[in-house]
């Protein structure tokens, strides 16, 4: 009889149920969240390959062709000699920009492409050529050179037509300091928008800098041409 019995305990096992209310239940993401996930996961260090080179060729630009036209200014009053010189100083500096960014993006890219097959070759992928994903995410030279020459070009033009159609020697260089100013600011404030940077830091920072290398260039300038060399 005893070898029939059953075991039945004391107190009754107690059944875990679950709380409906402790359940995290996801509800669907609503499209504002979904784009504010996405901002808030944008690299945008992404954005530095184009975003140097653009901003800084139109920096570039304004900044030594006004200094050139200034320094100019500084000891010949002819305005056709003034503009002459700003235009060669576009073509010059456009040049010299393009080619040193190609150089310098190519070699960026030679070095990150050389680090991708080593990687691939470490996680013992079949073969080390690099998928699209990862063709994407590397630097591209030919588009950094495009946009260093055309953004350099924009710069350099402003000085360019702000002393073209003023006759009085004075008020053309003026003229040439206040629409380089303006555009310093302008370039300074857009740097600092798409890079999410403080907007009124990086334009005086800008702005600063190209006042500094204008009022250096004529001061020399006038000097050396004061002293007959």
């Amino acid at each position: 009889m005893a070898a029939n019995q059953t075991y039945q305990p004391s107190t009754p096992l107690a059944v875990a149920r679950p709380n409906i209310s402790t359940i995290d239940i996801e509800r669907p993401k609503t499209i504002e969240e979904l784009n504010q996930e996405q901002e808030d996961q944008f690299d945008y260090s992404q954005r530095a390959q184009w975003l140097r080179a653009a901003v800084l060729g139109a920096n570039d630009g304004l900044v030594s062709t006004a200094s050139l036209m200034m320094g100019v200014g500084a000891v010949k009053e002819d305005v056709k000699f003034m503009i002459l010189t700003g235009f060669a100083g576009l073509i010059a500096g456009a040049c010299s920009m393009a080619i040193g960014e190609f150089v310098s993006v190519y070699s960026q890219l030679d070095i990150e492409v050389a680090q991708l097959k080593r990687d691939n070759l470490a996680r013992k992928s079949e073969e080390e050529n690099i998928d699209d994903g990862e063709k994407e995410k590397l630097p591209n030279p030919f588009q950094a050179a495009g946009a260093s020459a055309i953004a350099f070009s924009i710069g350099a033009i402003v000085p360019i037509f702000a002393a073209a159609f003023i006759k009085d020697h004075k008020v053309r260089l003026g003229v040439v300091v206040v629409a380089t100013s303006l555009a310093l600011l302008v370039f300074g404030m857009l740097g600092a928008v798409l890079g999410k940077s403080p907007l009124l830091k990086s334009s005086l920072r800008v702005l600063v800098g190209g006042l500094i290398a204008m009022a250096i260039t004529f001061g020399l300038t006038k000097l050396v041409g004061l002293s007959g060399i």
